[in-house]
């Protein structure tokens, strides 16, 4: 019956307010009538990342699961993590609606939420009742009217860290205005310098993350790198949403925000392979940006990244989309004769440069 339910439920979804479907989805999750396949592994897919030891390497990106509210039925959906978040330290309501839109000749999608979501205190106490087992992160965001954008990533660290497994520092969103000024190598090394000190205070400190935009020249990529590297942080997440339209049919096309799915394919895989070339395996990476199938996933892994997230492709092919992708990133591994996932990171990288 829930695989009847989904099947009629995606095409139902797509005659509904793009915000308001996501927000029945999440109620679906969490009423259980979503069917969840649990954990898919096996030896090939099984890796570490960053100290982390995941079942598979395709996550759930951040933006999904803005306030926590489905942990417990997302780490069964296949997923070898997932990343909830973005969380401010106040609740904020984020930008007037409508602020989410479908382009679906371009299986893609544009945002413009402006890190909406409840608040650190209500998301850490989601977070600390979280089941046990599967592995968890929190992206961190900071308020809009934020006079200290810096302080906030480090103080929703501090509200939250005891209860994930890794943390993301999110100075990539391009609907809260200045965040992205933030990528300078200056400014980066002072947020990301008072971020690890947040971290080294918590009784465990996590595994902490950078999340950057794929809109960045290359002279700021390696400015990137430098500052990833000598601060100390677990790895790099390439890339969030991009500004650009190029080669757009939709007639939504022109909305203001950031843009996801197949179109940020190339551009966020081309940045992956940059950063993994300029780090030389210092630093683990995520690679976002475009994941819909099982040949995409294996494409980011070969340009450099460690594990792969998606997102935008589950609105067009429903959240089993996950595991299918896993199993068929095991057959793509075998049928290259890798033993594990681990060995094929980097082995296609100058594809992409």
């Amino acid at each position: 019956m829930k695989r009847v339910l989904q099947k009629m439920g995606l095409p139902l979804m797509h005659l509904l307010d793009p915000e308001r479907a996501h927000g029945l989805s999440i109620k679906a999750l969490k009423a259980g009538l979503v069917p969840l396949p649990g954990p898919v592994t096996s030896d090939r897919l099984a890796t570490s990342l960053a100290g982390m030891a995941l079942p598979n390497p395709v996550g759930l990106a951040a933006g999904f699961d803005k306030n926590a509210e489905a942990i417990a039925p997302l780490l069964q959906a296949g997923f070898g993590f997932i990343e909830v978040g973005a969380a401010t330290p106040r609740a904020q309501t984020g930008n007037a609606k409508p602020r989410l839109f479908r382009l679906t000749p371009d299986a893609a999608a544009i945002n413009r939420f402006g890190f909406n979501n409840q608040g650190m205190d209500v998301i850490a106490a989601r977070v600390a009742d979280r089941p046990a087992g599967g592995v968890l992160g929190i992206n961190l965001g900071a308020n809009k009217d934020s006079t200290d954008k810096s302080k906030d990533f480090a103080s929703v660290l501090t509200v939250c860290g005891p209860y994930v497994d890794f943390a993301t520092v999110n100075v990539s969103s391009p609907n809260t205005e200045k965040l992205r000024d933030l990528q300078g190598k200056a400014a980066l090394e002072g947020l990301l310098a008072g971020v690890m000190e947040a971290n080294a205070a918590l009784s465990k400190p996590v595994a902490v993350f950078l999340k950057i935009a794929p809109d960045l020249e290359p002279a700021e990529i390696r400015d990137i790198a430098d500052a990833a590297v000598s601060s100390g942080i677990a790895g790099i997440v390439a890339t969030n949403t991009t500004l650009s339209r190029d080669g757009l049919a939709s007639a939504n096309a022109a909305e203001v925000g950031g843009l996801s799915g197949q179109p940020l394919f190339d551009k966020s895989t081309r940045v992956l392979a940059q950063l993994s070339e300029l780090t030389q395996g210092k630093l683990p990476i995520i690679g976002v940006g475009g994941v819909g199938s099982p040949e995409q996933a294996y494409a980011k892994i070969c340009a450099g990244a460690s594990a792969v997230q998606l997102y935008t492709a589950m609105v067009y092919n429903g959240i089993g989309l996950a595991g299918k992708i896993a199993l068929g990133l095991d057959e793509l591994l075998a049928r290259d004769g890798f033993d594990n996932v681990a060995d094929a990171v980097g082995t296609k990288r100058e594809a992409w440069l």
